[in-house]
């Protein structure tokens, strides 16, 4: 068994094709050599929320739908006489409204990929897709390599205690030298840090710094944890 690995583009693509054919996610981890909770925790971690419903069926998601008996919801329709529970606009205008979800999501696939009910179902769905898949995990396996690996609460720590230092004239290296216990990164990530305009030191401070050719290289950004998008976009206001 492989570890260590990242999932390949192909071995996410050959994923969505073993679940299109319902095999098993111990039968997929044993095809490509990996773990059943890599499968699994790949799958959840990647699958995304479809709204596509079942072809000549209302889109109606509410729990109560089929006992439901409300009429003329639709200001706009006094002369309706369809119940609401049948009208594609329920969901959205009804302030009872609550949404069923499936229950088959909670368990192993995790995803509708392949499921039986597929063509009749017209509750909200779950995919496993390769490309969106590989995309996201490409886009995350950047967004860990970036920026600085330190909170805010740690970088506002390391400058209130370093700046002033530095700026009355001592060197980062008399600074760590002095006070080994007082660090969690190391020195030459503190440079970098006054480099990158993210410590209220400046490079200016340091005159032997200023004398050193500059390597061309991005500026430091703050880490952005990626969590503080979810719910935010436009995608989620729909």
């Amino acid at each position: 068994m492989a570890k260590n690995k990242h999932l390949t583009y192909d071995e996410r693509l050959q994923i969505e094709n073993l679940l299109k054919s319902r095999t098993s996610l111990k039968r997929i981890a044993t095809v490509l050599g990996k773990s059943t909770s890599t499968i699994s925790r790949e799958i959840r971690a990647h699958s995304t929320i479809s709204d596509k419903s079942a072809p000549y069926r209302v889109p109606n998601r509410c729990l109560r739908r089929k006992e439901c008996s409300k009429h003329y919801l639709c200001e706009n329709k006094p002369d309706c006489v369809k119940k609401c529970s049948l009208c594609k606009l329920c969901n959205s205008m009804c302030a009872d409204f609550e949404e069923e979800t499936c229950h088959n999501l909670a368990k192993p696939p995790y995803v509708c990929n392949g499921c039986e009910s597929e063509n009749a179902c017209v509750l909200r769905r779950r995919y496993y897709r390769y490309k969106p898949a590989h995309e996201t995990y490409r886009l995350t396996l950047v967004e860990s390599r970036t920026g600085v690996n330190i909170s805010e609460g740690e970088l506002i720590s390391l400058d209130s205690f370093v700046s002033p230092l530095v700026i009355n004239g001592q060197s980062v290296h008399h600074i760590f030298a002095n006070n080994p216990s007082m660090f969690r990164v190391s020195e030459k990530s503190v440079y970098r840090y006054i480099n990158g305009g993210l410590l209220r030191a400046k490079n200016i401070d340091m005159p032997r710094v200023c004398r050193i050719k500059p390597r061309k290289r991005k500026p430091v950004e703050h880490k952005v944890d990626s969590k503080c998008r979810i719910g935010r976009s436009y995608g989620d206001s729909a």
